[in-house]
Parts: structure tokens; sequence; C-alpha cells
């Protein structure tokens, strides 16, 4: 029997039983589909956080105070005073491969405005920070180095702090704000960047100069970060190499002293983030991969059934001739044609559901690569679920499977 043959004795037999045919290619679809749709999930969330990482920039380089052991108790890193002004001028003054440098320290609190008030954060930065970060001013001007020297209480605030505080629309430009009843003046208002993957709103801030929020918010000399930018992103390891250097020379570190301090770059914490949504997407992949096991065993039993209820037909072919490879092949391509056609069904279905997810607010992206191994899955099931019950239909005795009742 050749191949045409079997493909259409295959779809008559499928056609026949149209019902019981769809529940075998049911559990395929469902499968399919939910693999289909987990991928597209764990794909798209992939590509929204390395979409937001690479916003704030992927040659930022961050230094941060290093843990310590005092006692023998490990220090906090937040708790470490390693990081001062001279090491912001040491890298400023001697690192090659770095375009911008901020220093930077924070604080939480409430600000006011009027009968207006708001929970945020405040940022002490130098001129850099916009470039760094990759912020643009929309309304006024950033602070100036002028400022940083006076350390002028003057400020830039995102579009949140903005809404919160003028909620009648008004121009904040000029208006003066109270943050732990410090007054700051308001000389920019940030462009917006909305809410990052983390559900974090980023224009919930407040940027004023280093030295201001250092001296008048939290009365300390040492810093909390160190905001760098490397020339490119391809450079970023030779920065850290450089980076490292200057810091331990800053430090007076001996050769055989740990590092007082963290160097971290924004490449290195995409890495991290996209290899963490591999496993996570790896894992939803196979918990949604168990249906087509289960489809595949259905299948099976499907195949035991037919071939049961079939084995007068099969004593027949085989007395008119034809062989056990032939019988087997019969069979093979029936199950093949069922799991197939319920891969294609479930690809249609699994991207109609990517639709749903995508419209319902999940980030979504279909790999293309993911359809192709949906088909070979769907072959190799039909080929492994479908062999034995052909198996036992090639081996029957043709007089006893036409004696059969």
């Amino acid at each position: 029997m050749n191949f045409t043959n079997l493909i259409k004795v295959a779809l008559k037999s499928i056609a026949s039983n149209k019902f019981r045919s769809f529940l075998s290619m049911l559990g395929i679809i469902i499968g399919v589909a939910a693999v289909i749709i987990m991928m597209a999930i764990g794909q798209g969330s992939k590509e929204s956080v390395r979409k937001n990482i690479s916003q704030m920039g992927t040659n930022i380089i961050m230094i941060r105070p290093g843990s310590d052991m005092r006692g023998g108790v490990r220090q906090d890193p937040s708790a470490m005073q390693t990081l001062k002004i001279e090491d912001y001028r040491s890298i400023q003054q001697n690192a090659q491969y770095i375009t911008h440098v901020s220093p930077e320290v924070s604080s939480s609190g409430q600000v006011i405005y009027g009968a207006h008030n708001t929970s945020t954060s405040i940022y002490g930065e130098s001129t850099d920070y916009l470039t760094i970060k990759q912020w643009k001013v929309e309304d006024g001007m950033m602070f100036t180095e002028e400022d940083i020297n006076k350390s002028a209480k003057v400020c830039l605030i995102g579009k949140t702090v903005a809404k919160e505080l003028f909620p009648e629309g008004g121009d904040p430009i000029g208006k003066t704000i109270r943050f732990k009843s410090i007054p700051f003046r308001i000389v920019g208002v940030l462009k917006s960047k909305g809410y990052n993957t983390f559900g974090m709103d980023q224009d919930n801030l407040i940027i004023a100069p280093y030295t201001t929020v250092m001296k008048r918010i939290l009365a300390q000399t040492y810093l909390g970060t160190i905001n760098c930018s490397a020339i490119t992103e391809e450079m970023t390891d030779q920065a850290i190499e450089e980076l490292t250097k200057i810091l331990r020379t800053s430090h007076k570190l001996k050769e055989h002293e740990k590092d007082n301090f963290t160097i971290r770059s924004q490449q290195e914490m995409m890495d991290t983030m996209s290899s963490t949504m591999d496993t996570i997407t790896v894992i939803l992949v196979v918990a949604a991969a168990f249906s087509l096991l289960v489809a595949g065993i259905g299948i099976m039993n499907i195949m035991l059934v037919s071939v049961t209820e079939r084995t007068k037909e099969i004593g027949l072919r085989m007395s008119v001739g034809a062989r056990g490879i032939d019988i087997c092949n019969q069979f093979l391509v029936e199950s093949i044609a069922i799991s197939i056609t319920g891969g294609v069904l479930g690809v249609a279905v699994g991207y109609l559901g990517t639709l749903v997810c995508g419209a319902l607010g999940f980030p979504t992206s279909i790999p293309m690569w993911s359809i192709m191994v949906s088909f070979v899955v769907c072959t190799l099931i039909g080929v492994g679920f479908g062999y034995f019950p052909a198996r036992k239909a090639a081996k029957m005795n043709p007089i006893e499977a036409i004696r059969y009742e």
C-alpha cells in the first residue's frame, strides 16, 4: 500500500468517527494551546523586563558600599560608610572608560505644597544623573553646578508628584514645596516614564543636588551609591575593572584585603532577570506539557479501541495480501493525523488565547520556534503513542481476526 492510499484510508477512518476523533484531538489541542500561551507570556515578560532595564541604560554601572564583618557579624551594606565624595572625585578625574558619573543619596518622606501632600522619595544627584538614567526634562530646566556648590534648595519633580501636589493643573515651576520641613524651589518637571515591570512608579520622585540632600536632610558625609555610565555597553567590563582599581587605591586597600564596595552593571542585572524569567518559563511550559502526555495516552487508548473494533477488517486486509507492515503503517498514519490535526487547532487556540492575554494586560510574545516545536512534539506523540496499537494490529493472526465477533 503506497503512502497516498495510507493517508486516504486514515482520513476516511477519522471521518467515519468524527466525535471520537475530536475527543482524541481535544487533549492535544488543550496541551499545545497551553504550551504556546505559557511560552508567549514567559517570552513577553522577559522582553518587557529587558525593555524596561534598557530604558534605564544598558551601560549603567552602580557602585554601592560593600558588606563588612565586624566582631564576627556581617554588616548590612546600607549601613556601611565606605563611599565618600573623594571616591566620586577620583572617578571623575581618573576613569577613562566612564563618560558620566553621579553620586547618590536618598531619603523617603512626605512632601507638602499648600493643602496637598504625598509620600515620595528624594534623590540627591549631580547634573550627570539625567544623562546616566536617560531622564528628560519636560518643563523648566536641570539645576546647575553652581546650585550643587552652594547646596541650593532647588529640585526637579516627577509627574506623579506634580499631579498630587498640583491637582488643578497649575504650573509647578517656581513654586516652593517642603520635604521634611525643608523648602525646595521647583526648577523643572521630568518627562513621564510610567510604571516599570516590577510595578514601581518611576515618576514618584524628587531630584535635588546631592550636597543639599546630604547637608540639609540626611546630615551625613558618605554616599549611598555612585552611578556611572560606561562609554559603550561593550566596554562595561573594562570600566568595572578600571573602577575597581581606582576605588581600591582611593580606599588604600592592601593586595590581600577584600573590596569594601560592590560594583554591579545594568547588563548584569538584565542577564540575571533574563535567566530568572527563562527558568520561570521552563517551569510553566513543563507544567503545561503534562497535558500533552495525558493527550498521548488518550490517543493510544482510542487507537486500541479502534484496533479492537476493526479486527475483522484487519483480518480481511491480511487475507487479500496486506502485510503486517502495511497494517502497522495504516494505524500509525491515523494516529499521526489525529495528533497533527489537534496540533494545528491547538496552535490556533493558543494564538487566540495569547491575544486575549495581551488584551488583559499580560506582556506576550509568541516565538516562532515554539510553533515548530509544537508540530514536532505532536508528530512524536502520534508515533510514540500510536506505535503500540499499530504493532498489536500488525501481529494479528488473519484467520482469528476474520472469525472475531
